[in-house]
């Protein structure tokens, strides 16, 4: 659901946005518009029924609101002032960033089979995406800005999540509608400062509109899809899947839109899925020991208790002595 939603989000914002499609250049309140959307929905859902609402202190939603406003913030404004090779290695770090922050919040350690297929999946990714790379440091602000919050939201969703024992689409529900208001109250001018336009001049026609919606619908399936493989796996993991879109948009864009694929983004794409695969073997291997090590141990531990009680229960008998031998 992830990756369908995500490219076909994409492709539809790509026409939306182009010159050559409606130019609607509004990134930040079309976010807006995503999560407003998306909170209609899980209102609905919950005065039908379809999910129960649990109760998350308001506190922890506003910081997390306030962390992933500013990943969506900072990576436009990334994407605005450095170029598209430094902007795709910024993106590139996050893996490694969200590896530290586990390990120092959660003290979560990963196999070298991990680490290495993840090198193995930036490299491919890296090969085939950064091309131009120039640094400044405003740009470098807002890119250490937009890569730490995202890192820290995407960790955060699922530590909610276990925290309070929520489900996935639950805790999307809760966190949209505080993500709605702010972007679109601050969606247009963050906007105007990327662009120097206004959403308030722009001519919606009705194709424009369509696309919205069309956008809007895509949204909602990617933001459940995000929190629930999150939930379900790991931030590392969503991460890996995200490489694992961007080798799906190039593809994409070749076929759909006549971009150009030279060798470079074919061998790089390949090294990348080739990283994924590694990926995946990695941490099938690593639960398989897991749960071999805490068969081990419960074994172990079941067997003292076991002699402990054999022991203590055992009644102590006299022992007599055979009569001699002749």
């Amino acid at each position: 659901m992830n990756v369908i939603s995500s490219v076909g989000l994409i492709m539809a914002n790509k026409h939306l946005m182009s010159p050559s499609g409606y130019a609607f250049g509004f990134a930040t309140s079309l976010t807006g518009f995503h999560f407003t959307v998306t909170a209609l929905v899980g209102l609905v859902s919950n005065a039908t029924g379809y999910s129960t609402s649990k109760h998350v202190p308001l506190w922890e939603l506003l910081w997390f609101s306030v962390v992933a406003n500013m990943s969506i913030t900072g990576m436009n404004f990334s994407l605005m002032l450095n170029s598209v090779g430094f902007y795709q290695i910024s993106k590139l770090s996050m893996i490694p960033v969200v590896c530290i922050l586990e390990w120092l919040i959660h003290s979560k350690h990963y196999s070298k089979e991990v680490k290495s297929a993840v090198v193995v999946v930036v490299l491919g990714v890296g090969v085939c995406t950064v091309t131009d790379v120039k640094i400044n440091a405003k740009g470098f602000i807002c890119a250490s800005v937009a890569v730490l919050s995202t890192s820290v939201q995407q960790i955060a969703i699922g530590s909610l999540q276990k925290k309070y024992s929520i489900s996935s689409f639950e805790l999307l529900s809760k966190t949209a509608p505080m993500q709605a208001i702010s972007l679109l109250l601050l969606g247009p001018f963050v906007d105007y400062c990327l662009n120097g336009h206004s959403v308030f001049k722009y001519k919606f026609s009705s194709g424009a509109i369509l696309f919205i919606l069309l956008s809007c619908t895509l949204a909602v399936f990617c933001n459940v899809s995000q929190y629930l493989c999150i939930g379900r796996f790991s931030a590392v993991s969503f991460q890996v899947l995200g490489h694992m879109k961007t080798v799906a948009v190039l593809t994409l864009g070749w076929l759909l839109f006549d971009s150009e694929l030279t060798l470079k983004n074919i061998l790089g794409m390949t090294l990348a899925v080739i990283g994924m695969v590694i990926y995946s073997w990695a941490v099938e291997v690593g639960k398989a020991n897991s749960k071999i090590s805490n068969a081990k141990v419960s074994l172990t531990e079941e067997e003292i208790r076991l002699l402990k009680e054999g022991v203590e229960n055992t009644p102590v008998k006299d022992v007599e002595l055979g009569p001699p031998r002749a």
